[in-house]
């Protein structure tokens, strides 16, 4: 039996030690935190809906159900060539004949960014954004701004879709509590048309938005720092800010860099379409970590990560047994997702064929509360999965 380490217990990371697991292989994987944290669910820890532990699910509850071993303790080092990997605590891993990369990415850093919070970030700082909305809540007045930078290096690593689903969450959170007027809200990101990636027609539905609920906008101008009291921007203008939430765009894993690995301008491993790494046999890169091959639309998301950890199972096994047959990953490149707005939602989606964005009142909001509960209970095992999903 084939012995595989999985680097990460993400999204991509979790999907491929489940799927790995499926085809019996010997499976160990490697986290920095004892929980699989929902991402996609998190945006409504800020308003009080959920908490950390409501979008967490214990990595030994996983490792349990599918039977992959769990090691909880930090990757420091990462030696390619030789297939070593060294953990925080010293220990050394270098037996394994497969290494499956899935360590996320890091984020940009720009001045003065520990004056923010990131929904995107460690899930403590969810946590964060909850107490701090909750003290100008009994403050009863104040500035608010989210919003989310860029990498003109790889513009497949930029998540914008979660800053505009905690807008208009914190929009709709203070409307209930009767105080929305009291309360300043501005949405900000340095490039013309942010969110273009789910097309036009998503661009400007997405401006009537803002308007519908009296949202500002401050787009198009470079962010040149952080403060306390505000935002900097390159064309002299400054932005106050009570709270701010600020989405960095990813960039590669510090670890890979030193890893020998071959890396793209922006840190990412370069794969082909099937994850492999030419030079580094046994070797593949999922999720984040990996740079993500096709059109300018192309964006890093869960269920590419996922499609991803799929193909590798497959494709890992495949070689294992001298079957010359591999999935790619590019057939299955879009942008999906269901962009919650704390009343409502819009069905978002978008393919080489052009974008769409769909309203859904009211229902759109419990299709992805249901999808969040979905989420969990498939991974542990107790329901099925629904393919695609």
């Amino acid at each position: 039996m084939g012995k595989v380490l999985i680097l990460g217990g993400g999204f991509a990371g979790v999907e491929a030690a489940i799927y790995l697991r499926k085809h019996e292989l010997d499976v160990t994987l490697v986290s920095d935190r004892d929980y699989f944290y929902i991402y996609p669910i998190s945006i409504w820890i800020p308003t009080g809906e959920k908490t950390r532990e409501d979008v967490s699910v214990p990595l030994d509850q996983l490792a349990f159900a599918h039977g992959f071993k769990l090691i909880v303790d930090p990757v420091t080092s990462f030696e390619a060539k030789e297939k070593k990997v060294i953990l925080e605590s010293g220990r050394v891993l270098d037996d394994y004949e497969y290494i499956v990369v899935a360590l996320g990415q890091d984020k940009i850093q720009m001045k003065g960014m520990e004056h923010t919070l990131s929904i995107c970030g460690k899930p403590e700082e969810a946590t964060a954004l909850y107490e701090r909305l909750e003290a100008l809540v009994l403050k009863d007045s104040g500035k608010i701004t989210m919003g989310f930078g860029g990498n003109p290096k790889d513009s497949s690593a930029v998540r914008g879709g979660p800053a505009f689903e905690v807008l208009f969450n914190v929009h709709n959170f203070l409307k209930k509590k009767g105080i929305r007027d009291n309360f300043e809200l501005t949405f900000f990101a340095p490039m013309e048309k942010p969110g273009i990636k789910m097309g036009e027609k998503a661009v400007e539905m997405m401006d009537k938005m803002f308007g519908m609920t009296n949202i500002k906008k401050k787009i198009g101008s470079k962010i040149t720092s952080f403060e306390a009291d505000g935002i900097n921007f390159e064309d002299g203008t400054k932005i106050e800010s009570d709270l701010t939430m600020f989405i960095s765009a990813g960039t590669g894993h510090s670890i890979l860099a030193e890893s020998g690995l071959p890396l793209s301008e922006a840190g990412f491993v370069v794969t082909n379409a099937y994850n492999e790494i030419e030079g580094f046999d046994g070797i593949y890169a999922i999720g984040d970590s990996a740079s993500l091959m096709g059109p300018d639309w192309r964006a890093k998301q869960g269920h590419v990560a996922e499609v991803m950890a799929k193909n590798v199972a497959y494709n890992l096994f495949n070689k294992m047994q001298k079957i010359d047959s591999k999935h790619s990953y590019e057939e299955h490149l879009n942008i999906l997702c269901v962009m919650d707005t704390g009343n409502g939602a819009a069905f978002v989606y978008r393919d080489n064929k052009g974008g769409k964005m769909i309203p859904m009142p009211i229902v759109g909001h419990w299709m992805k509360k249901g999808w969040g509960w979905y989420c969990r209970n498939s991974k542990l095992g107790k329901i099925p999965r629904i393919p695609g999903m």
